[in-house]
């Protein structure tokens, strides 16, 4: 979605159009009618995930008994509201 604000505008809401490009929202400035800015949300570069650590640590992990969804049941029926 990409929101339009005039250059006066997005100098009044700056903190508010950060939230927005934040959220993935495109905010683009205008300055008499035309863009002259853009606000996006930076994209940060993932971490490689090192394969040997995650299989060493998945392995020390106990098998699990019962599927996501009777495990998840089981949490929802015994929480205390």
């Amino acid at each position: 979605m990409n929101t339009l604000v005039n250059l006066a505008d997005a100098k009044a809401r700056l903190s508010e159009l950060a939230e927005l490009a934040a959220a993935g929202d495109t905010v683009v400035i205008t300055k008499r009618g035309k863009p002259v800015a853009q606000l996006t949300r930076l994209q940060t570069p993932r971490k490689p995930v090192d394969l040997g650590i995650l299989q060493r640590l998945t392995r020390a992990m106990p098998a699990q008994t019962e599927d996501a969804g009777s495990f998840m049941r089981r949490l929802r029926d015994e929480a205390r509201y």
